[in-house]
């Protein structure tokens, strides 16, 4: 997961694997400013579950405007609006569990 950050906002660009459908991702917004980005290939026995967690600084973003876009070419595009004056502070940290 890469993350392209400006002054309005945060993007987050994951090229997912072929085959890998919407509805096998979930993305939620959690306490504290953080993101949750599941993805499974319920098909595949092995190389199937994909997991991020990001972390933004609290007073970044607006969780609330958390937008999500499957591309046709297997992107998968999470848009995060930073509130103003939040320009200077840490980007986010991109945690996978495995």
């Amino acid at each position: 997961m890469r993350v392209h950050s400006t002054v309005g906002e945060h993007r987050l660009v994951v090229r997912l694997p072929e085959g890998l459908a919407p509805e096998m991702v979930t993305v939620c917004a959690k306490r504290g400013a953080r993101l949750s980005v599941v993805a499974d290939l319920w098909h595949r026995e092995s190389d199937s579950h994909y997991e991020w967690e990001v972390a933004f600084a609290p007073s970044d973003v607006d969780m609330m405007s958390v937008r999500a876009v499957f591309e046709p070419d297997g992107q998968l595009v999470i848009h995060v609006r930073r509130r103003l004056g939040a320009d200077g502070l840490p980007s986010p940290k991109i945690c996978t569990p495995f």
